[in-house]
């Protein structure tokens, strides 16, 4: 059975904040956080004005199931892409899922200081699939 690796960032809707509240989001979501599973760690960090999350650490297994999926090297690749705040306070951007080499449009919101819910969805707004990802270093 092949898992998807859909990774931290629970992601959903248009851009429309101000600098400093895009100051404040990226100051809350900056650090390292670990998936469900703990297989994989991302790092959390400001890539230009939006945020991406890269792999700075993943297990034995989650390099395999990367390697048979996309061919990639996971450790070191960007699963979060563009991460924007948007009006309902949390983050919108791109997920990339490495086990079967495909982007997808998601969301990120943080349910508190060391926790936020990842949604990515292949169609708009459907078909989307959540996980809780929890803060191991930094804020």
């Amino acid at each position: 059975m092949k898992r998807i690796l859909l990774l931290p960032l629970g992601i959903a809707l248009p851009f429309a904040a101000t600098a400093s509240t895009s100051t404040r989001a990226a100051e809350r979501f900056d650090g390292i956080w670990r998936n469900p599973e703990g297989s994989v760690h991302v790092r959390a960090e400001p890539c230009g004005p939006n945020m991406c999350g890269v792999v700075i650490w993943a297990n034995e297994q989650a390099r395999a199931d990367a390697a048979k999926g996309g061919g990639v090297q996971l450790v070191g690749s960007t699963l979060f892409r563009d991460f924007r705040p948007d009006k309902r306070e949390g983050w919108r951007g791109k997920v990339y899922v490495p086990d079967i080499d495909k982007t997808f449009s998601g969301t990120i919101n943080l349910k508190d200081a060391d926790h936020l819910e990842g949604r990515g969805c292949l169609i708009g707004r459907f078909l989307c699939k959540s996980q809780i990802w929890q803060r191991i270093a930094g804020k």
